[in-house]
């Protein structure tokens, strides 16, 4: 597989620049990391939570987790992981758990941690365990559009 049609139609329609960087197959994004020779800060893993009010894209660094108590706290939501069968059906263009970080493009909200903007260039998973796609943090930060941006992760 590669990256997700629809990331690859809004990288196009964005004219943005980035390149591929291929990887030997990996199951959490810190494997990538290792396995892609990538700091950990450097990547994007995307984490879905879900409610009865819907899904919400976390978006946060991959030597990171997500603070459910801390994202409570700033959207008086009870936020859980989605199930497998979810990711199925949201990201039907994408391998269970290779997230893109854009949940515009798959009518979601998007939330950002904020440390994310301390990096001068980002790598994120768009749609396959094997492909990473390298922006700069600036070409990150327009292609989220209108995410919020708070601090919700902890270190691993």
């Amino acid at each position: 597989m590669t990256i997700a049609y629809r990331v690859a139609e809004y990288l196009v329609e964005q004219d943005a620049d980035y390149d591929i960087l291929d990887h030997p197959h990996s199951a959490t994004s810190m494997e990538t990391a290792q396995l892609a020779h990538v700091s950990g800060n450097r990547i994007a893993k995307t984490v879905v939570l879900g409610d009865d009010r819907g899904y919400l894209l976390a978006v946060l660094s991959a030597n990171c987790r997500v603070d459910l108590g801390e994202l409570h706290r700033q959207t008086n939501r009870n936020l859980s992981l989605a199930t497998e069968y979810e990711l199925g059906a949201l990201f039907d263009d994408c391998e269970p758990g290779a997230v893109p970080p854009f949940g515009g493009i798959y009518d979601l909200d998007t939330i950002v941690d904020e440390s994310l903007g301390e990096q001068p260039d980002i790598y994120f998973e768009a749609g396959d365990h094997e492909k990473l796609v390298h922006v700069s943090s600036e070409t990150f930060e327009a292609l989220l559009g209108e995410a919020q941006y708070s601090e919700f992760s902890r270190p691993l």
